[in-house]
């Protein structure tokens, strides 16, 4: 059995939540009944941007999340959780996550990194949690 790297783990996870983020924010952009260049201009991104991020092929930073939330008037929390960035089980992390999201000192490379970071700690401790939980093999 190959083992699969958490990355590739985390990019299959990205690929699938970037998909239904699309889907998700273009059902919320029509039924706020706005065009794909009004949802584009409100949120301050250019047309072809918002267009490339309907359709599952750019993932846009929480910095852009947030603001088509503000645009659609829904939760930027909401956007986070479909795009991967935040855990939508309550207490898994989230405070961490939306800490880092709103923590303005940081860059939105910076805070990707941490995120990034953050999520392959939890992996790994998980994984490591799983292996010691399995049993030792001491009889």
């Amino acid at each position: 059995m190959a083992k699969v790297s958490v990355g590739e783990r985390v990019g299959e996870r990205v690929n699938s939540a970037v998909e239904s983020l699309g889907d998700y924010l273009k059902e919320q952009r029509m039924n706020s009944r706005l065009s794909l260049r009004q949802l584009a201009e409100q949120a301050g991104v250019s047309n072809p941007y918002l267009s490339q991020i309907e359709r599952g092929l750019r993932k846009p930073s929480a910095e852009v999340l947030a603001q088509i939330a503000k645009a659609l008037r829904i939760s930027a929390e909401s956007l986070y959780v479909r795009a991967g960035i935040l855990s939508p089980e309550d207490g898994v992390g989230g405070s961490v996550e939306l800490a880092i999201l709103g923590d303005t000192g940081l860059t939105e490379r910076q805070k990707q990194s941490l995120l990034d970071v953050y999520s392959s700690f939890l992996a790994m401790n998980d994984a490591h949690q799983h292996e010691t939980t399995e049993g030792d093999g001491h009889g």
